[in-house]
């Protein structure tokens, strides 16, 4: 079987999360190089976090840890390392809700004084054979364009802050980072140039996934390279943010933030997507050349909060990467679409609308999809 090289996961939180574990079992299985590495966002300004980034000016590190600890080695040391990381302090006194991952990565990174040494230390410590980066060196801020605030309707209100953007009950229209034009982080950069495959979400729309497209080198980077680039839908919409979204909205607003991005893939779970047809529609003019939209099952089983499954993760990313192979090898895409290992697929070609131009009321219209 032809590996797919180096993977690169960008995102934050639980979404990551995610998608690093599914890359672990592709990598097991020799599918994507087991070095795996992650571009985290950092810009969270609650919890833990908010705290130690607020107290030391550091890059807020509870997405970095949660990265660190998906990556972290399969073994007896791994594994109680991992546990000590992730264990949060309860109680009611200083260190209350802190994280001890949290704790060490701020120690670190205020003795060595480089946010990527510190990572590379903890790394170290949890076994990684993969790394995980800042988007960014310093700490950034999300500022939000939001509609359907109070009394004066659609008139749009800017709001600051991952934690004010992600529970507005107004209805997020754009974002953007504070400071405007913040400097990649070069490792991450050079992660991103490098890679062989590229995967972008699930995770918070707005505050974890759309902010790498925010880092103008980031961004660029991910607009001309020549990796698989692959993007993984939610499940649902989170109340704030996206609460209402459709699949085929968080594809319209990822394609407003970065127009000319495109992609080879979007994968969504089949039972998320009511109308197929319209997320068809929308991701037609962000797909290469025999570009294809992937419905398959990803979902955990009755999950307490929808969350994606590991394993059917993996499924799913190994079955497109093959397909990706199979038409880079033979210089387009193979086969017709229709059902393909389990997938609902269609190329880009074949969308229902020949200009390939979303329905403008159907993805903008806030509807529940779940």
């Amino acid at each position: 079987m032809t590996t797919a090289g180096s993977a690169v996961a960008l995102g934050g939180g639980h979404g990551l999360h995610a998608t690093l574990s599914a890359l672990r079992l592709l990598g097991a299985r020799g599918r994507v190089d087991e070095a795996v590495t992650a571009v985290v966002t950092v810009a969270d300004d609650g919890g833990s976090s908010g705290r130690l980034r607020r107290e030391l000016g550091l890059l807020p590190p509870g997405d970095l840890r949660m990265a660190l600890a998906a990556l972290a080695a399969d073994d007896a040391g791994g594994r109680r390392w991992q546990a000590v990381v992730q264990h949060r302090f309860g109680g009611s006194g200083a260190l209350a809700g802190h994280a001890v991952g949290n704790l060490i990565l701020a120690g670190l990174m205020d003795v060595l004084g480089d946010p990527v040494a510190a990572l590379d230390e903890l790394a170290a410590l949890l076994g990684l054979r993969g790394r995980v980066l800042p988007m960014s060196c310093e700490p950034l801020d999300i500022e939000a364009e939001v509609t359907g605030l109070g009394a004066t309707g659609d008139a749009p209100h800017r709001i600051r802050g991952q934690v004010a953007v992600a529970s507005t009950p107004g209805r997020v229209e754009r974002v953007w980072l504070r400071p405007e034009l913040p400097k990649a982080c070069p490792e991450a950069l050079a992660a991103v140039q490098d890679a062989d495959v590229l995967l972008l979400g699930p995770g918070s729309w707005f505050t974890s996934v759309l902010p790498h497209l925010l880092v103008p080198e980031l961004r660029d980077a991910l607009i001309t390279s020549r990796a698989r680039r692959i993007v993984v839908l939610n499940l649902a919409p989170e109340p704030g943010e996206t609460a209402g979204f459709s699949p085929e909205q968080h594809l319209a607003v990822l394609a407003q933030h970065a127009p000319e991005l495109r992609v080879d893939a979007v994968l969504a779970d089949v039972a998320a997507v009511p109308v197929p047809e319209r997320l068809h529609r929308t991701a037609d003019p962000m797909l290469t050349p025999g570009g294809r939209v992937h419905l398959a099952p990803v979902a955990a089983a009755d999950p307490a909060a929808p969350r994606h499954d590991p394993t059917a993760l993996a499924d799913a990313l190994g079955t497109v990467l093959a397909e990706l192979d199979a038409r880079n090898g033979a210089g387009g895409p193979t086969g017709p679409a229709g059902t393909f290992a389990g997938f609902e697929t269609r190329t880009g070609s074949q969308a229902i609308d020949a200009s390939g131009a979303p329905d403008a009321a159907e993805t903008r219209r806030p509807k529940p999809w779940r």
